[in-house]
């Protein structure tokens, strides 16, 4: 096995196992998170919808992209919020605003959904 394979090798092991970390932290934040579980099943609604509405793709493209961006911005709320916890266990008036600003990071994303989900659903109700 000449240099190269060995990089191959070496780097498709550091892949995995990147790719492995993700999945846990998907799975910990599925598992752990309340808010998650919610988001999760309000986006499998928004989905049933989309099915029974028949959208079209454009409209499919920013339902996911919006189901998606919530849920991320939730994962990145949970990391931040564990790391300030791991940081501090005194009150610091700095972790509570890194916890706030997060929170709203997801609050935002969410309002930006929901409209979008209007936008979408409403005129095919009437």
């Amino acid at each position: 096995m000449d240099s190269k394979d060995k990089i191959k090798v070496k780097s498709n092991r550091r892949f995995r196992k990147s790719f492995t970390h993700a999945v846990t932290g998907v799975k910990t934040a599925i598992l752990e998170e309340r808010h998650m579980r919610v988001h999760i099943t309000a986006g499998m609604i928004v989905i049933m919808c989309g099915v029974f509405f028949r959208v079209t793709k454009i409209e499919w493209l920013f339902l996911i992209f919006s189901i998606f961006n919530v849920l991320t911005f939730e994962m990145i709320n949970t990391a931040i919020e564990r790391a300030v916890d791991v940081a501090t266990e005194d009150f610091h008036p700095y972790a509570k605003k890194a916890k706030d600003v997060a929170a709203g990071a997801v609050l935002l994303a969410s309002i930006c959904s929901a409209i979008i989900g209007l936008l979408i659903f409403v005129p095919k109700l009437f």
